[in-house]
């Protein structure tokens, strides 16, 4: 995250030590680290978040994605249905109407 070198750091630990004091800089220290792990915590907690809601819209995508397929689909299996009744009411004309002759033909 941040990119401090070991000097940056021996002077802004030296600057903090002569204003603070001997005394007040462990408690500072702590302090400090206290609201660098909040801080760390709430960054953590917010690309969470982030993350959480890229994949519900994904997978939202996904299923409307689906949900196209499977209407494509049932488009698909009506027309064949629709179809294939057509031809059995064919074949049972064409059988009824054969039947009739052959039953016209022993009359």
């Amino acid at each position: 995250m941040f990119d401090f070198s070991f000097w940056e750091l021996a002077i802004v630990l030296m600057v903090a030590l002569l204003v603070v004091g001997p005394d007040k800089l462990p408690a500072l220290a702590a302090k400090i680290g206290r609201w660098v792990g909040k801080g760390k915590r709430m960054m953590m907690s917010v690309r969470s978040d982030i993350e959480n809601e890229l994949k519900a819209a994904e997978l939202k995508e996904m299923l409307e994605k689906q949900q196209s397929e499977i209407s494509q689909l049932r488009n698909i299996l009506n027309d064949t249905q629709s179809e294939t009744q057509e031809e059995i009411q064919k074949a049972l004309d064409s059988t009824d109407t054969k039947h009739n002759e052959i039953s016209n033909k022993h009359d």
